[in-house]
């Protein structure tokens, strides 16, 4: 991501992302903000990688503007749902490929048009002003599409936003706590996960009924009762129930059930995100020239007399 957006992608890593100090990870990304920056810029990596490369492609083939932007936006979703979405996150999803790309279809969606809805003025406007930026080897293209970026992830974290905290999407996380396939990892010092019970020794009962144990109480391990340790290794299952993904289910912090009202809130979001990338295309083409192709003669501008160069 930071090669797209520079030191400002770098600063926002730093103040949303990285730990101040070890095993601090988990606490660090807690606050909902900081969830939405992860899912954000997950999204806006995906997408991007998917744009950016689009439009280096498209540009051999001298593709009108009002084209090729909608080859970009394919290229774009695909990239984010197939690669960085389903593929990526399949194991903390819990479930297959196919599925992974059923669960985040809509999500992946609703952040596309967030970002396109920003991307296609941006990008349409800055490039009618200077075509040159239309070729992929001049500084020009790359100051454009670093900037349509940073555009980009303002509307993409207030649809982000809504995504994470209603749990339709996943926030940033930690592989220390998720392990790389979702499943919960041994606790580390330190980490959040060291607060948890301890284990119960091997043998003891986890959530059945106990055995008689022929060792006398006062040989117990520091003058824990057997029943103290039965309980501390139900507490430590359950906790790690919670937290490992059931197979087939989705990851912890996403919720894939259907609400009373779920239905009817995804669907007016919906509506909004498509309400608006369509104000971004007319934004575009009210003050742009989607009829431009790379290498082609620049237009005149409204208001301005190309023979003797005045406005």
């Amino acid at each position: 991501m930071a090669l797209y957006t520079g030191p400002v992608g770098l600063l926002i890593y730093w103040i949303s992302c990285r730990e101040p100090a070890p095993g601090t990870h988990e606490q660090f990304v807690a606050p909902l903000w900081k969830q939405t920056v992860g899912s954000t810029i997950h999204c806006l990596a995906g997408d991007a990688t998917g744009i950016i490369a689009a439009a280096i492609v498209t540009s051999f083939f001298r593709l009108p503007m009002g084209l090729d932007i909608w080859v970009e936006y394919l290229a774009g979703f695909l990239s984010g749902l197939l690669v960085f979405q389903a593929l990526f996150m399949k194991g903390m999803l819990g479930v297959s490929y196919l599925q992974a790309v059923k669960q985040s279809f809509l999500p992946e969606w609703l952040s596309m048009n967030a970002v396109m809805a920003d991307m296609i003025p941006t990008m349409v406007l800055l490039m009618t002003h200077d075509m040159g930026a239309m070729e992929p080897d001049t500084p020009l293209f790359w100051g454009v599409m670093f900037l349509a970026t940073i555009v980009w992830a303002i509307v993409a974290y207030l649809v982000n936003y809504w995504l994470v905290k209603n749990k339709h999407k996943h926030g940033m996380d930690t592989e220390r706590a998720l392990g790389k396939s979702g499943a919960p990892t041994e606790e580390t010092p330190g980490s959040a996960l060291s607060a948890s019970p301890p284990l119960a020794m091997a043998g003891m009962s986890h959530g059945l009924a106990a055995e008689p144990s022929p060792i006398p109480a006062q040989d117990t391990m520091s003058g824990m009762s057997m029943a103290g340790m039965e309980h501390a290794g139900m507490d430590h299952q359950a906790m790690s129930k919670k937290a490992a993904p059931a197979a087939g289910g989705a990851m912890a912090g996403m919720d894939m059930s259907h609400g009373p009202n779920s239905g009817a809130r995804k669907a007016a979001v919906t509506v909004l995100t498509l309400l608006l990338l369509a104000a971004g295309y007319y934004v575009a083409n009210r003050y742009g020239d989607l009829s431009m192709r790379p290498g082609a003669p620049m237009a005149p501008m409204p208001g301005m007399n190309m023979a003797n160069g005045q406005m």
